[in-house]
């Protein structure tokens, strides 16, 4: 089965851990994820510069992990992104801003990246958001 799965919290929400989870086992299930789409307070998760407290799990760097591990397709909606100052470093240089955060494996793409991802998938689910 090929799930797309959106995330619309950022990493310290628990909705950001249960996607996270969540995609694991749709994995180690031996299904296919066609698409990561973060979403409205989701880019925060795909922020360089999100440092978890020393108590807490760093469900952004396990995120990270886990895209760069099984060469995932991970996208952060371009336009939540800008209104949330995640940068990559072609909009900081276009925005004439003094540091990009947005390093790869994630990739800045518009909402029809979603809407995509919907049709080719067989599932998908949403995680967070009001």
């Amino acid at each position: 089965m090929k799930f797309a799965i959106a995330v619309f919290s950022p990493a310290h929400a628990p909705s950001s851990r249960r996607a996270l989870r969540f995609a694991e086992a749709v994995l180690q299930a031996g299904h296919d994820i066609t698409r990561l789409f973060f979403y409205q307070e989701g880019v925060h998760s795909a922020s360089a510069n999100v440092v978890a407290p020393q108590d807490e799990t760093d469900i952004a760097a396990q995120w990270r992990a886990l895209i760069e591990t099984r060469q995932l397709d991970a996208v952060v909606c371009i336009a939540a992104a800008l209104r949330r100052g995640v940068l990559n470093q072609e909009e900081a240089e276009r925005y004439q801003r003094p540091a990009a955060n947005l390093p790869s494996p994630w990739a800045l793409s518009g909402l029809g990246q979603l809407h995509e991802a919907a049709q080719t998938a067989d599932r998908l689910m949403c995680f967070g958001g009001d």
